[in-house]
């Protein structure tokens, strides 16, 4: 399978497939395809799995999509302004990414949910306890809202971030959070929790989450007028 990211800040990832090859997605995320594709859709695994990736923030079907036919090609958008991440399992390595990050992966990637164990850490840490966790070995395509970077952690290495920002990590990162410390800090500053996350491992930042975006453009929608 190969792959090109296009369209800017609203991207769509091109695949192209030979014959045989099956690429799975959640389901509203196909822009297109050619018609040497055959598509099925499923829970993946079972209704248990898909009831499972509902709870992280995913469509309980997927949608699975074989080439029939050589130089076959696919496209997956994003849902909102923002990237395309494209990440290669190895067989061996696991990431961690926000609810709703799943865009699209080759078939021999695994998706499932990933629950928080500390209970705080659900709580304020941003995005609730249930996560979502890809392994296995392929291309997985995530979603990340606004612009992202990625920090390589090492061993013991700390930062702080706002829950919010944190797209990805390697599961080898440790994720817990920080209480703000000082009442201005708390009542003017960033809130009252950081997250917390500690390597060995890598870390992907987004810069605009969805939630932000949506706060920063309450002000100017329109009010109801009686």
């Amino acid at each position: 399978m190969e792959y090109e990211i296009e369209g800017g800040a609203f991207p769509i990832v091109v695949c192209t497939l030979q014959k045989g090859e099956r690429m799975q997605n959640e389901t509203g995320a196909m822009a297109f395809m050619t018609s040497g594709m055959k598509m099925e859709t499923s829970t993946g695994g079972g209704l248990l799995k898909g009831l499972g990736r509902a709870l992280s923030g995913d469509t309980l079907f997927l949608n699975y999509f074989s080439a029939e036919e050589d130089n076959q090609k696919i496209g997956f958008s994003a849902c909102s302004p923002g990237k395309i991440l494209p990440i290669r399992l190895n067989g061996s390595s696991t990431i961690i990414g926000q609810k709703n990050a799943f865009l699209a992966a080759e078939d021999s990637v695994n998706v499932d949910i990933h629950f928080r164990a500390n209970l705080g850490t659900g709580i304020f840490g941003g995005e609730g306890f249930i996560l979502q966790k890809f392994s296995g070995e392929g291309m997985v395509f995530l979603e990340v809202d606004g612009e992202s970077i990625v920090r390589e952690l090492q061993p013991g290495e700390t930062l702080l971030l706002d829950p919010g920002h944190i797209a990805a990590m390697d599961e080898s990162v440790q994720y817990d959070i920080q209480r703000v410390k000082g009442a201005k800090n708390i009542l003017f500053g960033e809130g009252l929790f950081f997250a917390r996350v500690t390597g060995p491992g890598r870390v992907w930042i987004q810069t605009m989450p969805i939630s932000k975006l949506a706060q920063a453009l309450i002000p100017f929608l329109p009010t109801k007028t009686e």
